[in-house]
């Protein structure tokens, strides 16, 4: 049972066809006369002949191995960052990898394919429409929490007119032009961690986050950025106006490192090379996988990396507690009172405005006038 569901989640985040990177461009160079099996055999060598035995890796990137011989280069970057994109070229351009995962879930591989300007467009606009559709989606508190953390994120590319996701979209290219390259996403989905990030608050504690998120105002600059390389920046804004919260950094973090890292493990497993026919015997290499991932996760990762990881429990979305039973009811009372109210006042107005023309009035005169008949 264990097995089969870690196999399920294993293949849980995988794009779409569409979000795959398993089709080299170098193709509509090769001659269209030859065998497949020759086409594999001269695909492979050019993999093999451009991937370095020894890499020269920038100092963000973190190497990790498996029992089976796998190699993972872990990419820690921070999310508004152009430095960080070029970091993700260069480690992908250098080791040639069989996987490509990213620090995405399925619910925003959509950032994979908008250009900077619709996404800076996207960030900046928080309305009710997102609202609405956030809430349908995750649950009034969870939606509520999504669109607040959507307002810190949107904070930062307002002040900073970056976009954010620029190094996994920068990672999804580069993973195009590797022959034979899967493209896997690999965190927890959203609608999971939101669910879990709000049980675990008591009622005022998610008021007073809430508050935190909603005046959120101070500058940033790229500078700033630049210097939170060691810790991502939205994670660590987040860390310290969560920082009395532990149960909500164990969340927000902490469980989705032992996830990111459950699935670069599954990414390093041996990968089988490409065959031209069924017939041809099937041969596993050890995998050279490369991670992009938020700063921030890179310590979590290498903690976990040699720990047996069981994701079942951190996939569990517990039952809505009691204070949100509450705050639900409240939410609903109130905005049906405010609608309720609204057309009260709206009645009251019209029948004002009503009576106060020329023609009302002078009807009601000629009511008045008339004498009862006996």
């Amino acid at each position: 049972m264990e097995g089969e569901q870690q196999q399920e989640m294993a293949a849980e985040p995988a794009p779409s066809p569409e979000a795959q990177g398993d089709g080299p461009k170098e193709a509509a160079g090769i001659a269209s006369n030859i065998s497949d099996a020759d086409a594999l055999k001269i695909l492979l060598e050019m993999k093999m002949k451009r991937r370095k035995q020894k890499p020269s890796l920038p100092s963000t990137v973190t190497e990790l191995s498996t029992e089976e011989g796998s190699k993972v280069y872990v990419v820690g970057t921070a999310h508004f960052s152009d430095s960080s994109k070029r970091d993700v070229v260069k480690t992908i351009q250098e080791v040639q990898p069989d996987v490509v995962v990213v620090e995405l879930c399925q619910y925003r591989v959509s950032m994979l394919k908008m250009d900077e300007k619709t996404l800076l467009k996207e960030a900046k606009e928080i309305n009710l429409e997102k609202l609405q559709q956030a809430i349908k989606q995750n649950g009034v508190m969870s939606g509520l929490m999504q669109m607040l953390l959507l307002k810190v994120s949107a904070h930062i590319t307002e002040q900073l007119g970056m976009a954010p996701g620029g190094e996994f979209r920068e990672a999804f290219k580069e993973a195009s032009k590797v022959p034979f390259c899967k493209f896997h996403l690999g965190d927890r989905p959203i609608p999971v961690t939101f669910k879990r990030a709000i049980a675990a608050l008591s009622f005022w504690q998610k008021v007073k986050l809430a508050w935190g998120l909603c005046f959120l105002s101070d500058p940033i600059s790229k500078d700033d950025v630049e210097k939170c390389k060691q810790k991502d920046l939205l994670e660590q804004m987040m860390a310290e106006m969560i920082g009395e919260f532990p149960d909500l950094h164990r969340t927000i973090v902490s469980e989705r490192d032992i996830y990111l890292t459950y699935m670069l493990k599954q990414a390093a497993k041996r990968t089988e090379l490409p065959r031209a026919s069924e017939a041809e015997p099937r041969r596993c290499v050890p995998s050279i996988v490369v991670g992009v991932v938020g700063m921030g996760h890179v310590p979590g990762i290498e903690k976990n990396w040699n720990t047996d990881l069981n994701i079942q429990e951190i996939m569990s979305v517990p039952p809505p507690s009691t204070s949100s039973k509450i705050l639900k009811f409240a939410l609903k009372a109130t905005v049906f009172g405010l609608v309720g109210y609204g057309c009260y006042r709206m009645g009251q107005r019209t029948v004002r405005f009503i009576l106060s023309m020329p023609v009302a009035q002078n009807y009601l005169q000629k009511l008045a006038d008339v004498k009862p008949q006996h």
